[in-house]
């Protein structure tokens, strides 16, 4: 089974029982400053599960792309991704447990013709926050799962969310396909990592919400949300074992093959990681991202420069990086044609940061001779210093091992491991941080904000012309940021004229209206939608006043008055033809 008949037999089952599909967000959350990258399907539906009216109803479907960074060093085996898709189907309070169960057992044997023998499952084995959950178990044992493949774990296997330190979250039930490999021990279950039980399908029973304090509360509604992923999905249909071989990564494979003039049974760990990451650069590039030292753009820039560093393992030192992105959108153009839309950004975007990485690289050789030329004899490359070339030059240990074994020396791995585990615990403690505010921040002064943005596209519009359209923005709960197209610095004059016009229409107390329609339909009434291919075919349009309309799925002020003082307190480029403004509420 290919991937587009995986895609199409999901979501034709789901609209067959009501459902409708939503098309597919943005890599980039709109408006949330919680997380850097849409992780999940249920991502951009947590107003929704929190108990706001979806404008497509309570049945809902979709292909989501989806972005994790958090195993980005395991990228390299045969399943472990960076950009995936996500199917998943969700029920806004509608259906649960006794009808999503059923579906999920009917869609594996019937619609993707596995064998009820291969499949196992888990269940919640409970605890203090949440019973023990018989009831997933027995709808199993009646479907035909026997006990002796239902598997009862804990909350480090059977738990989903919340996403961040608070939100939307509950027991699950993940489904395996069994395949045929001997137990590793007495206990094997899916808990194991010996590679018997390959996870396939997972429903989420979103029954809780947990607080700041830590204590698990009943949502407003039961909702379910599950995850399929398509690239794991497909290379178990087909008996794979390798994501790599399916047919969604395998003509990227075959022009790394090409431009490297090496195999891939030879070169396992180099070309997944080439093939992955190029493939994620794509999808961040084309959802209006480009490489930069802070946020998304660092994300970027890492997984771009880790392409090239084991691209000069393969031996390719020539450019290479717009060749395999090039395969990459002849692969997935179909499904997800933005990236045909933008791939001139694409390409120049990563020919500049190949380029810049290039010259690093050159910087970092010298820096390396620096270094060893200042070792005794037999002694050995601290793991420090290996370290500092990695996090500066981006060196990998195994480069530098194989520099100081050419010259007749070694490096001390060990401590080189304790620097980078050192490292990434500081960094998941700041991740820590970042994330605490869990999902979406839907707090009142973020709701003014958010306000706040559709006054300020309106105001720009005016002053500069109808040219200017919105590309980006993020707010927290200390200022908001948008970009906007615009070529050139705003002039003191303008920054005072857009500051008084926002101000003079927060003054006159304008009121926050919502109506639900078709998306032609808004276009038709003037509604502003700069983001269509994210656009479901029902969307909210906010007008204020008579001053601004626009799709977007909120949430807002009832009315202007409530916003306070608005002031710009910083205005930059953020890219060619893009401007940056910084304000806050005061």
């Amino acid at each position: 089974m290919t991937a587009k008949e995986l895609r199409k037999k999901y979501l034709d089952f789901f609209v067959a029982r009501g459902h409708k599909v939503l098309p597919s967000a943005s890599l980039v959350p709109e408006n949330d400053p919680t997380t850097l990258f849409i992780s999940a399907g249920m991502h951009p539906l947590v107003p929704y599960l929190l108990g706001e009216p979806h404008p497509l109803g309570k049945r809902l479907c979709s292909v989501q792309k989806s972005l994790r960074t958090g195993d980005i060093e395991s990228v390299g085996d045969s399943t472990h991704h960076t950009f995936f898709e996500m199917l998943g189907n969700w029920s806004l309070g509608d259906y649960w447990k006794e009808t999503m169960i059923p579906w999920s057992f009917e869609f594996l044997t019937k619609e993707l013709n596995i064998p009820k023998e291969k499949i196992a499952v888990t269940v919640f084995a409970g605890d203090e926050d949440a019973p023990r959950d018989e009831e997933t178990a027995a709808i199993w044992e009646r479907l035909g799962i026997p006990k002796e493949r239902i598997f009862y774990l804990g909350k480090e296997h059977n738990w989903w969310g919340p996403a961040g330190k608070t939100g939307p979250c509950g027991p699950d039930s993940e489904m395996f396909y069994d395949t045929g490999k001997e137990p590793c021990c007495p206990n094997c279950s899916p808990a194991c990592a010996c590679g018997k039980y390959v996870e396939i399908w997972n429903d989420v029973f979103m029954q809780y919400n947990k607080t700041a304090e830590g204590k698990f509360l009943p949502l407003k509604q039961k909702n379910i949300d599950t995850g399929m992923g398509v690239e794991r999905t497909v290379s178990v249909l087909n008996g794979l074992g390798d994501d790599y071989q399916t047919d969604v990564f395998l003509p990227i494979i075959r022009k790394i093959e090409e431009i490297s003039g090496q195999k891939y049974k030879e070169n396992l760990v180099s070309m997944r990681v080439i093939a992955d990451h190029l493939r994620a650069a794509v999808f961040v590039i084309a959802d209006g991202i480009a490489p930069a030292n802070t946020e998304q753009g660092y994300v970027l820039r890492r997984l771009i420069r880790r392409s090239v560093r084991f691209g000069k393992k393969l031996g390719m030192e020539k450019p290479f990086t717009a060749l395999v992105a090039q395969a990459v959108i002849e692969t997935l153009g179909e499904t997800y044609p933005e990236i045909v839309t933008f791939q001139d950004r694409i390409f120049e975007e990563l020919k500049k940061e190949e380029e810049r990485f290039s010259k690093t690289l050159s910087r970092g050789l010298k820096e390396f001779d620096k270094i060893i030329a200042g070792l005794a004899p037999g002694e050995k490359l601290s793991g420090k210093q290996a370290f500092f070339l990695y996090e500066t030059y981006g060196f990998p240990i195994e480069l530098t091992a194989e520099m100081t074994k050419e010259r007749g020396l070694a490096v001390d791995e060990e401590e080189f491991a304790r620097a980078q585990e050192e490292h990434q615990r500081l960094s998941r403690v700041g991740a820590e941080k970042k994330f605490a505010g869990g999902l979406a921040d839907h707090s009142e002064i973020a709701t003014k904000y958010h306000t706040a943005t559709h006054l300020l596209h309106a105001v720009l519009r005016k002053i500069l012309g109808p040219e200017v359209h919105q590309v980006g923005s993020n707010i927290t709960a200390e200022r908001m940021r948008f970009d906007f197209t615009w070529p050139q610095k705003l002039t003191s004059e303008q920054i005072a004229q857009v500051e008084n016009l926002v101000n003079e229409q927060i003054q006159k107390n304008l009121p926050v209206t919502l109506e639900t329609m078709g998306l032609t339909e808004a276009k038709e009434q003037g509604a502003l939608a700069f983001f269509e291919q994210k656009y479901a075919e029902q969307v909210k349009v906010y007008t204020i006043g008579d001053f601004s309309k626009e799709v977007c799925g909120g949430p807002h002020a009832a009315s202007t008055g409530q916003l306070g003082h608005f002031k710009i307190i910083k205005e930059e480029s953020s890219g060619a033809g893009k401007r940056r403004i910084y304000a806050i509420l005061e």
